[in-house]
């Protein structure tokens, strides 16, 4: 095999590697994160289960809307320019407001929910049912 030969072996096969891997980085649809999602809300992982449900009813370009343990969400954004689909949204209660922000990495969710009201952090996961 000759030297050009060789180099456009190469050339092709790196470039097929490189389309391969830029598909499957590409960002999920935001469309992924429709629907009602279980939420796993123990606060440690010794606690016993305890679950509550969080939906997402529609997403208008960035903004999402649903509930979260019931409430309704206020402010909600997704940004999906780091290859996952990253939101952030707010409820509240009598207590006061919440922050939660999660991420959807294949079919799972991992947030986080901050309670000013109450001082506290909270990690949660959601796996999809509906």
């Amino acid at each position: 095999m000759d030297r050009w030969t060789l180099f456009v072996l190469l050339f092709l096969l790196i470039g097929c590697t490189t389309t391969a891997k830029d598909q499957t980085n590409l960002p999920p649809s935001p469309s992924a994160l429709l629907g009602t999602w279980k939420m796993d809300l123990r606060p440690t992982p010794t606690s016993p289960e305890y679950f509550q449900s969080f939906v997402v009813s529609s997403i208008n370009g960035k903004k999402i809307s649903g509930t979260f343990y019931g409430a309704p969400l206020d402010n909600g954004l997704l940004n999906t320019e780091w290859g996952v689909i990253h939101f952030a949204f707010e409820t509240q209660d009598q207590s006061g407001p919440y922050h939660h922000s999660g991420t959807l990495r294949m079919n799972e969710i991992e947030g986080l929910t901050r309670s000013t009201g109450r001082d506290f952090l909270s990690r949660w996961t959601a796996t999809k049912i509906q």
